[in-house]
């Protein structure tokens, strides 16, 4: 099957999949000083559910990832939205700051078993140019999710306590299972896939990491998400803090980057039907490196807001770009593994996403700090591009 002949329905029941990630990740994040006040203990104690989530996300993703190419791709996801459902459950019926930590621990192993399986799913039906146009129209639903994923929560808290935001996050997994069954499993959606050898988890692992081509396509995501989880962790106090805007004003400039994703989505999918999968990444890669450039340059220089926006619009809208190609390119080595491929691609740029943002909080609290954190991330992804290129260089020598 071709992406020209997926059914948007298709597309949209893999998107609102993912969609549960960022959901479950930013929904509660206006009512964490009404969670603070109920259970007793301060906001920064609440902020810990957000590293435990994304830790356990990278670990559902590793686990549900090589099962799901032994057990099939509908039991994984389906158990993954039952684990998401009934943690969700516990938390919103929490009283304690252990039991909440607890059950968002437990809600991610779920997220994580349901989100691997979405990239896998995607690589048994198309593969290559296909598989990242699929994956850039996946993106462009998929991002419009952190940008609402707040005021959907604010909207909650005004209807209703902070528990009700994580009863609405079980309704949501629950809904989803009649239209995944519908649409995916049994629907236009449902394909065949490669026949999957018989492996233990560390062998299909192993076998993962042992196609050495496909591996620096881990570091680029690992280090081009990075760059995203650096802004989004100090967001609020670059342009509140530093810049010394209003809430409202914040909003706006936070929402001119998803604006600027949906940008690099939109001409990312237009180029997929002239350019190859890895030359657009090349191209928005080093859209990033200069956008990071620009923003070092702002950052020593105080160069006011105006001319600071259009930089950091630059670096993390690439992302929009960048991603899609990334899975793609990286999924086109594993046509029989594409679970315990994508668990591990996922399991990297969250784990270490994760890690180099707690690290960060280490760094003295300045513009120029966190921007440097931003440039230290984003030359990483640079290094994959040179090398790409220079491997390209040498395979067209070597013909």
């Amino acid at each position: 099957m071709t992406q020209s002949k997926t059914p948007f329905i298709v597309v949209l029941s893999l998107a609102m999949t993912m969609m549960l990630g960022p959901f479950s990740m930013d929904t509660y994040l206006p009512a964490f000083p009404v969670i603070g006040e109920s259970l007793g203990v301060s906001q920064q104690a609440v902020s810990l559910s957000v590293s435990v989530y994304v830790f356990a996300l990278a670990l559902g993703q590793l686990i549900g990832g090589a099962l799901s190419d032994r057990f099939g791709r509908q039991r994984v996801l389906m158990s993954g939205l039952a684990i998401f459902a009934l943690s969700s459950i516990v938390i919103g019926m929490s009283d304690s700051l252990n039991t909440m930590l607890g059950g968002r621990a437990v809600q991610a192993l779920g997220a994580g078993f349901t989100l691997v399986s979405v990239p896998a799913l995607v690589r048994d039906r198309v593969a290559g140019r296909d598989a990242a146009k699929l994956f850039s129209m996946m993106g462009f639903i998929m991002v419009l999710a952190p940008g609402i994923a707040p005021s959907v929560g604010s909207a909650i808290l005004v209807l209703g306590s902070w528990h009700t935001i994580f009863f609405a996050l079980a309704v949501y997994a629950v809904l989803l299972v009649p239209l995944l069954v519908r649409v995916i499993f049994t629907g236009t959606g449902k394909v065949s896939r490669a026949k999957s050898p018989k492996m233990s988890l560390l062998a299909r692992y192993k076998l993962v990491l042992s196609t050495k081509p496909a591996l620096p396509f881990i570091v680029w995501q690992a280090a081009s998400f990075s760059t995203l989880m650096m802004f989004i962790t100090y967001a609020s106090f670059i342009y509140q803090g530093h810049f010394g805007q209003s809430p409202a004003s914040f909003s706006m400039l936070f929402a001119a980057n998803i604006v600027a994703m949906l940008i690099f989505n939109i001409l990312n999918r237009a180029l997929l039907s002239r350019l190859p999968s890895l030359r657009i990444l090349q191209l928005a890669t080093g859209c990033q490196a200069v956008g990071i450039l620009l923003l070092v340059m702002a950052a020593f220089m105080e160069w006011p807001l105006y001319a600071f926006l259009p930089a950091m619009m630059l670096t993390i809208g690439s992302i929009g770009a960048i991603s899609p190609n990334i899975q793609a390119c990286f999924l086109e080595f594993f046509p029989t593994s594409g679970g315990t491929a994508a668990a591990l691609l996922g399991a990297a740029q969250f784990g270490v996403a994760g890690l180099l943002s707690a690290l960060s909080a280490m760094l003295p609290h300045t513009l120029e700090a966190v921007i440097l954190a931003m440039a230290a991330c984003g030359s990483v992804a640079y290094l994959m591009l040179a090398r790409s290129i220079i491997k390209g260089r040498a395979a067209v020598e070597a013909r």
